[in-house]
């Protein structure tokens, strides 16, 4: 695969990522091994896991998938080599006690953070470090409004910039970058490193597929010029692009008993368990097969193809899973059916944000 640039910064990547918050939940740990296998027989050059993954997060499975990818790492000794390893430092705890202690993120909490999971990774560098979620108050998850109300931001961006700038110079992180932000925060963040001379963000990482598009009202021109490239998350909407809910629905007896939405009653509560989600979502499902491809395929070629779109983060629970994502690339979708995916948008928007 041709590799891409990240921001400003000189990671070169490919254009696909490996997603890895299954590991230690959905995946065990000799599947979860199968799928990194596989994915770097595939020229994937790129993983992203996270401190708090596995998902949905539970304190059981805290730090499970970054365990998971370090024993990895150890039976593979050159793997580590071969791969840009992404990895996320929680925000403010959100109902997770187990993350950490106090309601925020403190420049202390990054450090040790970063420290943690350098320890599961077994490895020295982590080289796209990023803020999982913002440490201030903004709708995240499915929330819709921002309410000033509710702010309760205790370390400034300058100050997390200061934390990160820190773990760069000490060689823990190579570059850093941001997740489920906003315009603000991604200029906030570029302004200050430029003004203080911190490290600059190199990406944010935000969810992005059929469903979901609220990053094309700003966000992304936001991005374009200021030179910070999109990692986009979720680009099936939690299996709702497959098809897999098609009939069923997302919750009762003829729900599939192995999904995400299926299984876990706090997903379905975000924005991926809405009615109007999987509304939309099979009508963008029978458009697909109409036009002779799987949900799935199409979905993902519409992902992998938009300018907006550096590096599509997949999940897979399957070595058959990620095989069949990986082949979705190369797909160019009509200018008929583009059409047809964007009038859909037209009328049911973005149920999913």
């Amino acid at each position: 695969m041709q590799k891409i640039r990240l921001g400003q910064s000189d990671l070169n990547v490919t254009p696909v990522c490996l997603g890895t918050m299954t590991f230690g939940e959905q995946v065990d740990e000799p599947t979860a091994h199968a799928i990194l296998d596989c994915s770097l027989a595939r020229g994937i050059d790129f993983i992203d896991t996270a401190e708090m993954y596995a998902v949905p997060a539970r304190a059981e499975t805290f730090g499970a998938t970054e365990t998971i990818i370090g024993n990895w790492f150890a039976k593979n000794p050159d793997a580590r080599n071969k791969l840009v390893l992404a990895s996320k430092v929680a925000g403010p705890a959100r109902g997770m006690p187990w993350v950490r202690s106090g309601k925020g993120m403190t420049a202390q909490d990054i450090v040790a953070s970063c420290e943690g999971s350098l320890k599961r990774l077994k490895t020295d560098v982590i080289d796209l470090y990023q803020i999982h979620w913002p440490e201030r108050n903004v709708p995240v998850f499915g929330q819709m409004y921002y309410d000033p109300a509710q702010e309760r931001s205790t370390t400034t961006i300058q100050e997390q910039l200061e934390a990160l700038g820190a773990l760069v110079r000490q060689g823990k992180v190579r570059y850093i970058g941001l997740s489920n932000e906003t315009p603000y925060g991604v200029h906030e963040f570029v302004r200050l490193a430029e003004q203080h001379g911190l490290p600059r963000i190199a990406t944010v990482q935000n969810f992005y597929c059929l469903v979901s598009r609220a990053l094309e009202n700003g966000l992304d021109e936001t991005m374009h010029r200021l030179g910070v490239s999109l990692l986009a998350y979720s680009p099936l909407a939690f299996g709702l692009l497959t098809g897999k809910y098609d009939r069923s629905g997302t919750e009762g007896p003829d729900a599939p008993k192995n999904a995400r939405i299926a299984r876990y009653e706090t997903v379905r509560k975000q924005r991926w368990g809405r009615p109007d989600a999987l509304a939309a979502a099979r009508r963008y499902n029978q458009l697909a097969r109409e036009h002779g491809m799987t949900p799935t395929k199409m979905a993902l070629a519409w992902c992998y193809t938009k300018w907006q779109v550096a590096s599509t983060i997949i999940g897979v629970t399957s070595v058959a899973q990620l095989e069949e994502d990986l082949d979705a690339r190369g797909t160019k979708l009509p200018t008929e059916l583009l059409a047809q995916i964007d009038q859909i948008r037209w009328e049911m928007r973005d149920p999913a944000n």
